[in-house]
């Protein structure tokens, strides 16, 4: 298995991506487009989530299929970018038909970033929202970018990550918001938890971390950590064909991508989201299948989480990862 040719959740052919910040509050919105309607659902671990449309995804409901979802910083504010991305697809006739009209089903959920930037006045994620979907592509950025702007990953800057990888069957891909609570880094090796999966340099050449201590690694959990202020969001997506049902499984099994990249995971503190897309561009998986594209959403999640922090620069307060520990990988960012 390879990444394809971006190493991006936009490898899976028929998906978009584009980010918008606000620099001076340090939040942003990214908008996952798909160019047909892709089958969802969506698995949730975190203690804090927050999240719309997320019921729907059920396999036991009606809607089987989504037009885009949508990742914000804002907290709760950061939910009404989906209004407006709702609004922008229903401009150009795409939605769900009924009743001589379309409703674009946009599920989405939010990162905690307040007060990470500028306090004080209207909050930006609409208008943030309309921008990314416009700016939508195969190729956009990483680290401080889109919902990734404010992200702080345990002590450090967090940001926007993407990954993936091809079988020969099918590809799977990743896209991350690394906002966790828990670290990304084993404590006292500055190398990523995730640093064993890597491919072709995109964690900057990671060295092999020295035997854990005695006891294993303590937790490293920043003191300033409180209820609802910490979130992983992540899409992983694929062009098998998969119901809504099989969809779930592929959200549930990328979720160990999470605890592959981070200690603790899933914690209280957290709202970990994970939404699974599948295009339907290649072969319907049977039971061996599926498990095999879980194992890749899983791996290429982690990394897509390890990716949003070595790819963040330091911003207000928060450290960059790069910053802090060049001894711990053996190139530069390329």
């Amino acid at each position: 298995m390879r990444p394809g040719p971006d190493n991006l959740l936009t490898d899976v052919a028929g998906l978009a991506v584009g980010n918008a910040e606000d620099r001076v509050r340090l939040t942003g919105v990214t908008v996952v487009l798909s160019e047909a309607r892709a089958t969802a659902a969506v698995d949730v671990r975190g203690g804090a989530p927050g999240t719309r449309e997320t019921a729907l995804l059920s396999p036991n409901c009606l809607v089987g299929e989504v037009d885009a979802i949508v990742l914000s910083g804002g907290s709760a504010y950061g939910l009404a970018a989906a209004d407006e991305a709702m609004l922008w697809l229903a401009e150009r006739g795409r939605g769900f038909a009924i009743a001589g009209t379309v409703v674009p089903i946009v599920p989405a959920a939010i990162i905690f970033d307040l007060g990470r930037g500028q306090v004080g006045g209207p909050h930006p994620h609409r208008g943030l929202a309309r921008q990314a979907a416009e700016r939508a592509g195969r190729r956009f950025a990483l680290g401080n970018a889109g919902a990734g702007t404010g992200a702080k990953a345990g002590r450090y800057k967090g940001g926007l990550g993407s990954a993936s990888l091809r079988n020969g069957s099918w590809t799977v891909g990743a896209l991350a918001v690394a906002n966790p609570v828990g670290s990304p880094v084993m404590p006292g090796s500055g190398c990523l938890w995730a640093w064993w999966l890597e491919q072709n340099g995109e964690l900057g050449g990671q060295r092999p971390p020295p035997p854990a201590p005695p006891g294993g690694h303590a937790l490293d959990l920043p003191h300033e950590g409180r209820l609802g202020g910490h979130t992983t969001l992540a899409v992983v997506a694929t062009d098998a064909r998969l119901g809504k049902a099989e969809c779930e499984r592929l959200a549930i099994m990328a979720q160990d991508g999470i605890a592959r990249a981070v200690r603790p995971s899933h914690t209280p503190f957290d709202g970990d989201t994970v939404f699974a897309l599948a295009t339907g561009g290649a072969a319907q998986p049977d039971a061996l299948g599926l498990a095999t594209l879980g194992q890749m959403a899983a791996d290429c999640l982690a990394r897509a989480i390890a990716r949003g922090v070595f790819e963040a620069e330091t911003a207000a307060g928060m450290p960059a990862y790069r910053d802090r520990h060049a001894e711990a990988f053996g190139a530069q960012r390329r």
